[in-house]
C-alpha cells in the first residue's frame, strides 16, 4: 500500500520542533550542500543517543529536505504519536519478516516519490565503548543498489552528552557518561554530511551477501571517517562488531561454566 503524508502535519512539526531544537542545542554544522535538494535520497548516519534523531532531522530540514524515518512499529501503537507519524509520512518497521519486507517496499515507494529517507545502518545505538560507529546491517546498501538512490553519509557528535544511551557499555567513554537527560549547560550538536558514497563498483552485480556486506562496509567506513573528523581523532581500523562481541562473551561464559 502506497503511503503518503499530510502537508499540514509536516508544517505543524516544523512550527513546534524547530524553535524547540534551536533553544535546546547549540550547533556546529558542516556539509549541508552535500544533501541534494531534490530526488529520492538516503541519509545514513551514526547513532550514539536516543536524542540524536530529532537533532539529525533538524540538520536535514535546514539543508532543504523533510526527513522520513523507518520507525519501530510499537511507536505507531501510541494514539497521538501514531497520528503524528502517519501524518508526516514516517514508515513503520515490524520485527517479523513479512512486515519488514513491506516496510522496505514502502521505503522504495517513498524514494520514487522523491523523499529523503533517514537510516541508522547500525540498527541501534552504538555499543562501541568509545562510541565509534559499529559494523552496519545491509538494509541501506540493498535499498541503494536496488533503487539507484544516492547514500549521503552523515556523522553527528554531542547527543551522547545530552542523553547517554541507557544500555551503553560499562567501559571506555560510554562508562564515563552520567545516565539521564542533561539539557544544561546547552550541548553542542556537531553534524557533518559528506558527499554521496561511491557505490558504482557494485552496479549491475547480483545482490549477494558478499556484495551487500562490501557495500555496507564502504558506507560505514565513510561515516566513521566523518565521525573522526568531528572528534579530531582517527577512527578504529576495524569497526566494533556487536554480534561478534556477544558471541565471544557467550563462549567465554560457557567456558567458565564448564570448568
Amino acid at each position: 500500500m502506497s503511503r503518503g503524508y499530510s502537508p499540514a502535519w509536516r508544517k505543524l512539526t516544523i512550527v513546534v520542533l524547530r524553535p524547540l531544537l534551536y533553544g535546546l542545542l547549540k550547533r556546529e554544522w558542516r556539509g549541508r550542500d552535500n544533501v541534494p535538494k531534490e530526488g529520492g535520497i538516503i541519509i545514513a548516519a551514526n547513532h550514539i543517543s536516543e536524542s540524536d534523531p530529532l537533532a539529525l532531522a533538524h540538520f536535514v530540514y535546514e539543508a532543504g529536505r523533510y526527513p522520513v524515518y523507518l520507525a519501530k512499529s510499537s511507536l505507531f501503537d501510541v494514539k497521538f504519536l501514531k497520528n503524528v507519524l502517519v501524518g508526516t509520512g514516517q514508515i513503520p518497521v515490524h520485527r517479523d519478516r513479512a512486515d519488514a519486507a513491506l516496510a522496505l517496499k514502502d521505503a522504495e515507494e517513498a524514494l520514487k516519490r522523491g523523499e529523503c529517507l533517514m537510516f541508522y545502518p547500525e540498527g541501534s545505538c552504538t555499543r562501541d565503548p568509545d562510541l565509534w560507529p559499529m559494523t552496519g546491517q545491509t538494509g541501506v546498501a540493498r535499498m541503494a543498489l536496488k533503487t539507484g538512490a544516492k547514500v549521503v553519509p552523515v556523522a553527528s557528535w554531542g547527543a551522547h552528552e545530552l542523553l547517554p544511551y541507557k544500555k551503553g557499555e560499562q567501559s571506555g567513554l560510554a562508562a564515563s557518561l552520567k545516565k539521564g537527560f542533561h539539557p544544561f549547560p546547552r550541548k553542542t550538536m556537531k553534524v557533518i554530511a559528506g558527499p554521496p558514497v561511491d557505490l558504482s563498483r557494485y552496479e549491475g552485480r547480483p545482490l549477494t551477501k558478499t556484495t551487500l556486506r562490501e557495500a555496507t562496509d564502504d558506507i560505514m567506513r565513510e561515516i566513521a571517517r566523518l565521525v573522526g573528523e568531528l572528534r579530531g581523532e582517527e577512527p578504529p581500523k576495524e569497526l566494533y562488531d556487536h554480534h561478534k562481541v556477544l558471541e565471544e562473551r557467550r563462549r567465554a561464559q560457557k567456558g567458565v561454566e564448564g570448568s
